[in-house]
């Protein structure tokens, strides 16, 4: 059985703001042992410093996810510290904003350098370790990993490529017989700094694509799958719907994006090619653990809170189906509707049994 948050050692690469800062402020507050790392030495010091005044443990490693050797040592000074890994979170992340036609080709190679080869560094080392402790390697991904949106198809194409990867390792461990968990955790729009830093050649500065959710809720959602067996966690409800409609009529999330994605992520607020941005390094203060999206941002997500806590979330959610499918059918009024809130009820249910099943 996995560790609770309160035993483990928790390494977790951009650290120094968003959601790898929600989740190292987090895990520090129910008891866990934390490894913040990332490019910006200040932002972390300044992170453990937090953490340490509040009575929890921590430690900052400076690190380039860029860098193999960087993050072996990481993982070396982790493990020479507190003893184990019991999880480590790949969330080191960059992005640039443009039409393809325009991203310089050095542009691209740093993000798939940062966002993809960066989690495969991190799994690389960290694996060893995790299999000693029967660990979780949990990777941040998007909702993006399941489909691209115009103006970020590099961003879309290094989180596509996460998913696609940790497909593969996934099997190839279950088949070798490792205890290591892996979850892909998706993330849907988060209102953090990322947007402030991004490289953009949009004329204005990016935007989360509505609607934006709290960076709380993605620590949540990694500490949630740090102490369970999940396959793959998604943040916030319309992630979840995205991938949906993009499984069910990619044509139709086509023509959504080619009239709604360009406006969608962009602001009033000017912002040059030549702005400071984290691209190739890191700027002088990463801004924290949220943006500047604040009006509207979700700090609750139903749909959410039902798929991480599957037992009692799909029997409330079965129960609630069938209560609605019984009152239209006592009215006698919309019977289609009233099977269709009828499967969903079996569906859920069908859900709870098997999260039951896997627990024992």
């Amino acid at each position: 059985m996995p560790k609770p948050i309160s035993e483990q050692v928790i390494v977790i690469t951009g650290a120094s703001s968003g959601i790898g800062l929600a989740t190292a402020f987090a895990a520090a507050r129910t008891g866990a042992k934390v490894v913040l790392a990332a490019r910006n030495a200040d932002d972390l010091n300044r992170a453990v410093e937090t953490i340490r005044r509040d009575g929890g443990q921590a430690i900052a490693v400076p690190t380039d996810v860029t860098q193999y050797e960087q993050v072996e040592a990481l993982a070396r000074q982790a493990h020479d510290t507190f003893g184990r890994i019991d999880t480590w979170v790949n969330n080191a992340g960059v992005s640039a904003y443009a039409r393809f036609t325009d991203l310089a080709l050095e542009d691209v190679r740093q993000v798939m350098k940062t966002n993809f080869l960066g989690q495969v560094h991190g799994a690389k080392a960290a694996l060893p370790y995790l299999a000693q402790s029967a660990g979780a390697l949990i990777c941040v991904g998007s909702t993006l990993s399941d489909r691209g949106v115009p103006l970020q198809s590099i961003y879309s194409a290094s989180k596509h490529a996460i998913k696609g990867w940790l497909d593969s390792l996934r099997v190839e461990l279950w088949e070798e017989g490792s205890p290591v968990r892996v979850t892909l955790v998706q993330p849907s729009s988060i209102n953090t700094p990322l947007f402030n830093k991004a490289k953009t050649q949009l004329g204005v500065m990016p935007q989360p694509i509505p609607p934006v959710y709290d960076p709380e809720l993605a620590a949540d959602a990694i500490l949630h799958a740090a102490e369970s067996n999940e396959r793959n966690v998604f943040v916030g409800g319309a992630g979840k719907l995205l991938a949906t409609a993009e499984r069910v009529s990619p044509k139709l999330v086509d023509v959504h994006q080619r009239y709604k994605g360009f406006a969608a992520q962009r602001t009033d607020w000017p912002k040059s090619a030549d702005s400071p941005n984290n691209l190739y390094g890191p700027i002088a203060h990463d801004g924290g653990v949220r943006g500047d999206f604040l009006q509207g941002a979700h700090t609750r997500s139903p749909y959410q809170a039902i798929d991480t806590h599957a037992v009692f979330g799909s029997l409330v959610a079965a129960g609630a189906l069938a209560l609605t499918a019984s009152a239209l059918n006592r009215r006698g009024s919309n019977h289609g509707l009233a099977a269709l809130m009828t499967a969903g009820a079996v569906a859920f249910a069908g859900k709870a049994l098997v999260a039951v099943s896997v627990q024992h």
